[in-house]
């Protein structure tokens, strides 16, 4: 096992085109928030401090600042009140007798405006272990379905997509049939000289969510640097649907309230992510089948839900080779169920956490796929994630047992630069058969 641990400090300062970043783009305000451990990592037992600075305008502020301090994801334990001296204070987060996550949660005024911001710190973090019990029948059930699942002839159409093509790359529009009831769509990559070349192929499952493929240009540089490379979504949704389409689906199927989560989660057989995991099989069986593919390299890569997929991917198709993984969702999903214990994305809340319900998400849950993966694994996370948080990241790389490989990016909350998604693909090049 490699591990390599990153400091981004620099990162801070760059403006990252995506949805949560610590430091919002743009703003006014800067937090600077210095464990006094340099890897944010700590033993049960050791007391934390973390000493706060707050710019405005790269002006150190001298105002008072409101925290809190909790467990990762769990409600505060205790709160308090300090003055910035010249700009700054230590706060003591106390320690912890189990492993797991703690945080520090602060808030201020400036100027008649609020600003706030989090860190987290770890304990024992190669000790945590996750809440998700690997049932008898898992491996038989998704045997089953995926023997189910490919008694249907592979079915799909392709029509190029022009508004994708570049003067490197071609795209197409693929609609996969997954079986009776679903289909997927995805985008399909590959570069315009590929005659007579038999190229490594690299699966892309998607986020959460019901919306339009994002960004299908946003990883050309695969196909420009000689991959077969596919985008897909989960739905069955026409990506070319408009925005407002999309909205409106998800305003009437996929609210907290009743989104695909939900759907059918008290029935092993019916739940909703049966026919997902199972397309993303499909959708690595149509790669395996272009005359293209080169037979032996098929990676897949992917960030939260689209991490989870990957993971999954990997341990039902021992045709992958290679996998690289994001701060993973559906990772010990039932995990509130156990009290003062984290869980991950989606964040069912404990009172849909029934016996029955716990029983089904098993058969679901990253950490079971975790058990099965043979092939080299590549993951990062940070420690300030609230979506897929730093306690089930954990849970899921302890688990592993394949040959691994950590990014650690502390300061991150739920995204990845671009940097970084660009060392995946080194990476994979790395890990080519020839």
């Amino acid at each position: 096992m490699k591990k390599i641990t990153l400091f981004i400090t620099a990162l801070l300062l760059i403006a990252v085109t995506m949805a949560a970043e610590n430091y919002p783009y743009r703003s006014d305000y800067l937090w600077v928030t210095t464990p006094d451990h340099a890897d944010w990592l700590y033993k049960t037992g050791e007391t934390a401090t973390v000493e706060v600075q707050l710019f405005k305008y790269g002006y150190a502020k001298d105002v008072q600042v409101n925290y809190e301090i909790g467990q990762d994801m769990m409600p505060a334990s205790s709160r308090g009140t300090v003055k910035l001296k010249n700009g700054k204070a230590t706060i003591s987060l106390g320690t912890r007798k189990a492993p797991g996550f703690t945080y520090l949660k602060l808030k201020a005024e400036v100027d008649g405006e609020k600003t706030e911001h989090h860190v987290k710190v770890g304990y024992d973090v190669d000790k945590i272990l996750p809440f998700t019990k690997n049932p008898d029948g898992f491996g038989n059930f998704w045997k089953q379905t995926l023997d189910e699942m490919h008694k249907k002839p592979l079915s799909y159409s392709r029509e190029l997509a022009q508004e994708y093509c570049t003067d490197k790359i071609d795209c197409w529009l693929i609609k996969l049939q997954v079986d009776n009831e679903h289909s997927m769509y995805g985008y399909l990559f590959m570069p315009k000289e590929r005659e007579g070349k038999r190229l490594p192929a690299v699966f892309s499952p998607p986020g959460a969510g019901v919306k339009t493929i994002k960004q299908p240009l946003r990883h050309k540089y695969y196909a420009e640097e000689g991959f077969i490379r596919l985008e897909v979504e989960i739905h069955g949704l026409d990506p070319r649907l408009s925005p407002d389409t999309f909205k409106e689906i998800t305003s009437a199927f996929a609210s907290k309230h009743n989104g695909y989560f939900t759907n059918r989660i008290d029935n092993r057989e019916a739940y909703y992510l049966r026919h997902v995991y199972a397309g993303m099989v499909r959708w690595t069986a149509f790669l395996c089948s272009l005359p293209e593919w080169d037979g032996k390299n098929l990676a897949v890569q992917g960030g939260s839900q689209g991490g989870a997929l990957a993971i999954v991917t990997a341990a039902l198709d021992p045709r992958v080779t290679a996998c690289c993984v994001n701060h993973p969702a559906l990772t010990d999903m039932a995990g509130y169920a156990d009290k003062g214990r984290t869980g991950g994305y989606p964040h069912f809340k404990p009172e849909i956490l029934t016996p029955q319900v716990i029983d089904v998400l098993s058969y679901y849950d990253v950490i079971n796929f975790c058990r099965m993966v043979k092939c080299p694994v590549r993951m990062t996370w940070g420690y300030n994630d609230n979506t897929c948080p730093p306690t089930t990241s954990y849970a899921a790389w302890n688990t592993l047992t394949c040959p691994k490989e950590m990014v650690l990016t502390p300061v991150n909350e739920h995204w990845t630069s671009e940097q970084m998604e660009y060392e995946h693909m080194l990476w994979i090049k790395e890990k080519l058969k020839n």
